[in-house]
């Protein structure tokens, strides 16, 4: 039997990873926890083989966070982080932490547990594209990455000239791509562009948060 953690705070999202886990034969569920601050604590004291987690949980811990320390600590443990988050970072993260496999809760039971039986053979598994959102009168993908990069910066709360810093462009460039986002979603300045992205659901972390 391959056992698995979850951590999840959502209780529907919860209650249905447990069902498709308690239904598979050959797995078995350790634990289901709230926090990924407690993860690691779990993994020193049971025996886990999976760990199916959230990035954003209970306490504001971090499953990416987490996940980080535990493949440090523990890299036998495979790690499947799942979000409905589509943050355009959280994939760059995962990769960059070591995490196996990343999915999305929208996803039906027989892609996740593709997805859980993918990374027990040793595969990593990642989605081609986060998705695409309504992001005003565009869509997030007619977004540039360089665009996506200073609307992280708006999100943080940084004037032109910290972002020019930054990103190693010049300010008028900076305004230059300001402008485009505006024209493209039809907000009406730098202010709603930030707050609407953090309200979609296009950028969840800031530099504040990090």
């Amino acid at each position: 039997m391959k056992r698995i953690m979850i951590v999840e705070d959502d209780p529907m999202a919860s209650q249905l990873l447990e069902i498709y886990i308690k239904e598979h034969k050959e797995y078995e569920l350790v634990c289901n926890i709230e926090s990924a601050s407690m993860a690691e604590v779990y993994c020193l004291s049971q025996n886990i083989d999976l760990i199916l987690m959230d990035v954003c949980t209970a306490m504001n811990a971090s499953g990416l966070d987490a996940a980080e320390k535990i493949k440090k600590n523990f890299p036998h443990i495979k790690i499947v982080i799942i979000t409905s988050q589509p943050e355009c970072s959280f994939i760059d993260r995962a990769r960059q932490v070591g995490v196996d496999s990343f999915w999305y809760k929208s996803s039906k039971a027989e892609e996740i547990i593709t997805v859980i039986e993918k990374t027990f053979a040793g595969e990593n598994i990642y989605p081609d594209t986060t998705p695409t959102l309504v992001f005003g009168d565009a869509l997030s993908v007619d977004l540039s990455d360089r665009e996506l990069e200073v609307l992280r910066e708006l999100v943080a709360g940084e004037t032109d000239a910290d972002i020019a810093e930054h990103l190693f462009m010049s300010v008028r460039t900076v305004k230059s791509h300001i402008t485009n986002m505006k024209n493209k979603t039809g907000f009406k300045n730098r202010t709603e562009l930030a707050v609407r992205a953090r309200e979609c659901g296009l950028i969840i972390n800031d530099k504040h948060q990090e």
